[in-house]
């Protein structure tokens, strides 16, 4: 990996990491079009570099997100399912990351259910605090994100959406949980990884987790005001409009595959 290709991929992660729109997708989609070798490090780039993203949450609501036990044992309660399941699949996962027509299909059907989503949820509790239950099942919805394409911001907010949060706060609480989830999921890759890691290409990982951090403060600010105001279906058309590109491309014969 050259630093361009780093710093490229770290702008699309930075950028896209709290949008509904599939971080892990857009990445590989970007690996593909690079013509970038998959190997050990890379993989474990694509995904350590998120800790730069999580890192920009606790900085952006650093008051917020240090409050409450019971605040946190919500979050842990969240986490869980997301746990279980990265671990129980985690083979069948690491597979699926490198079909960057998987991503495609999903994000096609994500964004048409982003097209409609507004609509189903028009009305909304009053009372817009997280009780355990409603954490446990926001988790649950997390759980589909393990799918490239799918987004983990797109489920988790969807996912608090049905429990009648607004969608100021169930993209809140997606991205408090983007900081328990993210962080286990690089240390495990770091853990799984780490002989891909040395002196020649460290620099480069932590390049990376730099430059996405500041683009995901830049691009939490934009998305919340957005979503506050306009709602979900302009990221719906964007993954539909992607997704059927890519799907074109490769009737076209064009190899995006991840080598």
């Amino acid at each position: 990996m050259t630093w361009i290709e780093a710093l490229i991929i770290a702008i699309v992660e930075g950028i896209t990491e709290f949008l509904p729109v599939s971080s892990t997708g857009h990445m590989i989609i970007t690996e593909g079009v690079l013509g970038m070798e998959s190997n050990d490090f890379v993989q474990a780039f694509l995904i350590n570099i998120q800790f730069g993203a999580i890192l920009s949450v606790v900085v952006l609501y650093w008051k917020r997100f240090f409050q409450s036990w019971d605040f946190y044992f919500k979050l842990f309660v969240a986490f869980l399912p997301a746990a279980f399941f990265g671990l129980l699949l985690n083979d069948y996962i690491e597979s699926l990351l490198e079909s960057v027509y998987v991503v495609a299909v999903m994000l096609i059907l994500g964004g048409i259910i982003l097209v409609f989503v507004d609509k189903w949820f028009t009305k909304f509790d009053k009372d817009q605090s997280i009780s355990y239950p409603k954490a446990l099942k926001i988790g649950l919805f997390q759980v589909l994100a393990m799918v490239p394409g799918v987004s983990r911001s797109a489920a988790t907010i969807i996912g608090g959406m049905t429990q009648k949060l607004n969608r100021k706060t169930a993209a809140e609480f997606s991205f408090f949980l983007a900081v328990p989830t993210m962080f286990a999921a690089s240390a495990y890759k770091l853990l799984k990884n780490y002989e891909a890691i040395n002196t020649d290409n460290i620099g480069i990982l932590i390049f990376g987790n730099i430059v996405a951090f500041f683009v995901a403060l830049f691009a939490i600010k934009s998305f919340i005001n957005y979503l506050t105001k306009h709602g979900f279906a302009v990221f719906g058309y964007y993954r539909i409009v992607i997704g059927l590109v890519i799907i074109a491309l490769y009737f076209m014969g064009v190899d995006l595959s991840v080598s």
